[in-house]
């Protein structure tokens, strides 16, 4: 029998289990990640994340997604991660620091009646150099520009410590993102794949979003998307530094500040309910 919690932000739901305090005794984590994320057999989610021990920071994350691949990192799983911590008592601290693939992430809890109800991320800076997103480019830029079946996109590509591609659609809610999201994510210039951001801006300071997310398909939210978003909607013009990215499964505050070249995310995490799972093995 395996504990685990349902959690979500802004929709962007993951089953966390945590290792800090017992060991996971699977063999086959992937496995376990996409018969948990399944929404008919399984509990229903976007994927799987663990919470463990760490060497070099409060605590450990990793993150899989509903296909079973295990990615860098999730904004929206990682505030999740810090209410975790700190509602049930494993860190008494509101300020900590989670260790990720993607490297080391600073969050500051955001406490009222004890729990935590937002939670500011330290991003990190953005990466744009098109080796390190990763993006193959002939020319060397971020932007692409590249033909999915009838249509043209122009892909403005950066790396949260992930993978992303954002372009505008003037068609965003009437969009058909499962066919164009699933060709872009998998096209030959993503060596490690990508996650794609389709948005509309409405303003200086609101961004619409929609995420066709690696691994796991359109998502309710994305929080290293969110802020690919603000950085690519920065360095084009378009926005203020400090914006509102608005999702289906809500909205997120995102600042790119201009001092310490850092992107900073600030959005809810909720617990939605506990229970066991049975998991055999075999």
């Amino acid at each position: 029998m395996i504990k685990f919690t349902k959690m979500q932000g802004l929709g962007n739901d993951y089953v966390y289990i945590e290792c800090v305090t017992s060991d996971l005794r699977v063999q086959d984590i992937a496995s376990l990640a996409q018969f948990v994320s399944d929404r008919h057999f399984g509990i229903g989610s976007d994927g799987l994340i663990l919470i463990c021990k760490s060497d070099v920071a409060d605590f450990k994350m990793r993150m899989f997604n509903s296909d079973g691949t295990e990615a860098e990192m999730c904004g929206n799983g990682i505030r999740c991660v810090g209410k975790f911590v700190y509602d049930k008592g494993l860190t008494t601290k509101t300020s900590i620091s989670i260790e990720t693939l993607a490297g080391i992430k600073k969050l500051q809890l955001h406490v009222e009646n004890e729990k935590v109800n937002d939670v500011t991320v330290d991003m990190g800076e953005p990466i744009l150099e098109p080796d390190k997103i990763p993006l193959i480019s002939d020319t060397n830029e971020r932007c692409l520009i590249l033909k999915a079946d009838d249509r043209k996109f122009i892909l403005d590509c950066v790396s949260m410590g992930n993978p992303h591609a954002v372009t505008q659609i003037d068609d965003l809610a009437d969009f058909n993102i499962e066919k164009y999201g699933a060709i872009l994510e998998n096209d030959k210039h993503f060596p490690k794949k990508t996650n794609v951001e389709f948005i509309k801006v409405l303003d200086r300071k609101h961004v619409n979003m929609r995420v066709w997310e690696r691994g796991a398909g359109e998502t309710m939210a994305c929080g290293t998307g969110a802020c690919a978003v603000a950085v690519a909607c920065i360095l084009n013009g378009l926005t203020e530094r400090n914006i509102c990215v608005e999702l289906l499964g809500g909205s997120m505050q995102v600042e790119w500040n201009g001092n310490d070249n850092h992107v900073y995310m600030t959005g809810p995490a909720e617990t939605v309910y506990e229970g066991e799972l049975y998991y055999d093995n075999d």
